[in-house]
């Protein structure tokens, strides 16, 4: 075993995996990482709520790196990886058991916006100048005291969220209001690596789904993140089908994996 000890070497090593290298967190304290043939694991505690243990690679290979990893850093760490990879190295780790299917999606490149995305858009707008109030649909950062409304818009629409406000590297929320202030969508920039932004913490209030505020919300804070760190990501239910489908028109590009966790 190779241990990695900077994100040059981690991206290196993994063919610049996007899941790979954001899980490196820029090496930042407790983050590990090794390299055994073509097969790279990255132990990063506390990312995204869980310490995980992320490995790419040949089963044959990725097999005693995880037992490495695993009795390097502890048994909370729960390995996770392309779909089939985890399925082979469950076989193969009878202590480890599934966790969990669900979906990583990249994107270095957005697609561009739907016309009736953007004549939405436009129209709210004049409809809120002529009404003299804010427009609806407007995206844009939330200060900090908007803590409260965003945790109450979660706990209300998305209370399984991972990222919520006071969290650590929970980074920023933005937001769109309609012409009265109330908050409608949020979305989240959260957990994010040097070279790879992480999209989390989706929410649009009941009453106003089916208008495309999520999307507008996702986009402007993808956008941010391809600016700043070249790649977007985010993790998706893969029962939550109508996400997935405003994911992939964003550009994010899908990929199926597993988390496994020790027995009980």
């Amino acid at each position: 075993m190779r241990e990695l000890m900077s994100e040059a070497e981690v991206a290196a090593a993994s063919g610049d995996d996007d899941l790979v290298v954001w899980a490196a967190q820029g090496m930042r304290p407790g983050v590990r990482a090794w390299a055994y043939g073509d097969a790279v694991a990255v132990a990063s505690p506390e990312v995204s709520r869980r310490d995980r243990l992320v490995v790419r690679g040949p089963a044959a290979q990725a097999v005693p790196l995880v037992r490495h990893a695993l009795a390097e850093c502890g048994p909370s760490y729960r390995p996770l990886g392309d779909a089939e990879l985890i399925e082979r190295v469950i076989e193969a780790v009878p202590e480890l058991e599934l966790a969990g299917h669900f979906s990583w999606m990249g994107t270095e490149k957005l697609a561009p916006p739907r016309p009736e995305a953007t004549t939405r858009k436009a129209t709210s707008r004049e409809a809120a100048s002529r009404e003299g109030t804010g427009a609806e649909g407007v995206v844009s950062w939330l200060a900090d005291s908007a803590a409260p409304e965003v945790t109450a818009l979660l706990a209300a629409a998305n209370p399984g969220s991972y990222a919520v406000p006071g969290l650590p590297r929970v980074r920023r929320w933005a937001g769109v209001r309609d012409g009265s202030g109330a908050l409608l969508a949020v979305a989240a920039d959260a957990w994010t690596a040097p070279t790879v932004g992480l999209l989390a913490g989706v929410a649009t209030a009941e009453p106003a789904r089916g208008r495309g505020l999520g999307e507008r919300v996702c986009r402007f804070v993808a956008a941010a993140l391809v600016a700043e760190h070249g790649r977007a990501a985010l993790m998706v239910d893969d029962w939550n089908r109508a996400a997935v489908v405003v994911y992939e028109r964003l550009g994010f590009a899908r990929r199926r994996v597993a988390a496994a966790g020790l027995r009980a």
